[in-house]
């Protein structure tokens, strides 16, 4: 069973490469977050080109036994739909079916939009996915387009309390957590042995080891620690929700500036580009590039990475897992993030909300079975009780027989929570020009992070 698995894992890795960072159709964040910010005209030009290409199936469907499903990437979020309405026919429920359109991620969040200023959400299907770091605008500007699941029978305590938090709003739980976005080391084994160091030398350290380690690294292999797209937040983003910061207060206002943590990221950021142990890369291309051509020692991002850093057999067993570093002297600190992932909503609009929520709770909310299966797809449970099962915990030969999955659904349940909030894009930019600024233009960190603030409040019309 182990080999099955790995082996169709590593098959599908350059689909699911690319779909964390394609436009508006990834599980992942790079390229995603910031096209998921695109205007709706733009996001409407595309929808137009889909539905020339695909049908689209509007609306609750009318046949009791079948629910309507938006959502994007046959490989990934589709199988796993489809695989969860076969495992939930076959488990009592005959007849069962979905009927699934295929819409970008910008695309299902423009046609959001429209039918609530048309008025009209007759147009929603029964069920729709949407990133995560999105849900917060949505569920706040529209809200009459989800339908509340908080007293649906769904165990909420059963995954992983981060991923909850993204479609929480004022204590209400509003979509069904689906792939983990929990974030990995993945790190060069080799590298840290020429370099006199092992995992456990990475393993539960802070920032300020990570940073002295790295240049020996960079010294005795002559490779950096780290890549990273120039401009994205990506990274600041992790070690900011690794110690529960964020960009907003509870109250919704702007916490950039002043933001004790924030600072502390961009300080560590912008002095590993000075120490050359980050190197800077100009896009998502030359990212997957350091990671399988070698010329970078490790590749810190959410789980979903996986699937580019298993790319190259020739590197198998010389990878292995582990946790980030966590912020010196920062409260609440841990090893743990998230970045990338999404969330099922049962609109307001399905007819069967009883039948759409035994679906949900029966499969993405309650089945290792299904579990066990999507992981061949890369699709990692944050559903805690995934990682008991066996395949879950089978040794990875890739990673030197570690059992990564289980790890990563154990990194998930410690991941703290973040605020997102209806202007998360809008301040997540505005960290990425400040870093931009500071690491190519040698700008004041303190200056630019004032300007940062001044720009979302100004967006927010605050």
């Amino acid at each position: 069973m182990k080999r099955k698995v790995i082996a169709v894992l590593l098959a599908s890795t350059m689909a699911l490469s690319l779909a964390a960072c394609g436009s508006g159709g990834s599980t992942g964040t790079t390229g995603t977050d910031d096209a998921a910010a695109t205007d709706d005209a733009a996001a409407a030009d595309d929808g137009a080109a889909a539905e020339e290409e695909a049908p689209v199936a509007e609306g609750s469907s009318a046949d009791e036994n079948t629910l309507t499903v938006w959502t994007w990437d046959p490989q990934f979020n589709i199988y796993a739909i489809e695989k969860a309405a076969e495992i939930y026919a076959a488990n009592g429920h005959e007849g069962f079916k979905v009927e699934t359109s295929e819409i970008l991620s910008d695309d299902i969040e423009t046609r959001l939009t429209t039918a609530v200023s048309a008025g009209d959400l007759s147009t929603l299907p029964d069920i729709f996915l949407m990133q995560d770091n999105s849900f917060q605008k949505y569920a706040t500007n529209y809200p009459d387009i989800f339908t509340d699941l908080t007293d649906s029978g769904i165990d909420f305590s059963q995954f992983s309390e981060a991923k909850v938090a993204y479609s929480t709003l004022d204590g209400k739980n509003y979509g069904i957590p689906f792939d983990n976005g929990a974030v990995v080391n993945f790190i060069r084994t080799d590298y840290l042995e020429q370099s006199g160091f092992t995992v456990d030398d990475f393993t539960d350290i802070t920032w300020s080891d990570f940073m002295e380690k790295a240049k020996v690294v960079l010294e005795k292999t002559g490779q950096p620690m780290i890549t990273a797209q120039a401009g994205s937040p990506d990274l600041i983003m992790m070690m900011l929700q690794s110690c529960g910061a964020s960009l907003f207060n509870e109250d919704g206002s702007v916490n950039i500036d002043g933001n004790e943590a924030l600072k502390k990221c961009v300080e560590i950021y912008s002095q590993m580009v000075a120490d050359k142990t980050l190197v800077e890369v100009t896009d998502w291309d030359q990212y997957v590039a350091s990671v399988n051509n070698g010329t970078v020692a490790t590749a810190m991002n959410g789980c979903w990475i996986m699937a580019t850093v298993t790319i190259p057999e020739d590197q198998s067993g010389k990878w292995a897992a582990t946790n980030m570093p966590s912020l010196d002297g920062i409260d609440g600190a841990t090893n743990y993030s998230n970045n990338g992932g999404s969330s099922w909503i049962i609109s307001s609009n399905c007819q069967k909300v009883d039948l759409a929520v035994d679906f949900m709770n029966s499969t993405f909310a309650g089945s290792t079975e299904f579990y066990d299966d999507i992981i061949s797809k890369g699709a990692l449970a944050t559903w805690a009780p995934a990682g008991d099962s066996d395949v879950y915990n089978q040794e990875v030969e890739f990673f030197g027989g570690d059992a990564v999955y289980s790890k990563i659904v154990d990194y998930a349940t410690k991941t703290p929570s973040n605020i997102t909030g209806p202007f998360y894009y809008d301040a997540r930019d505005a960290v990425g020009v400040a870093i931009s600024n500071i690491t190519q233009q040698g700008a004041d960190i303190d200056s630019e992070l004032t300007t940062a603030q001044e720009t979302v409040e100004f967006n927010m019309g605050a």
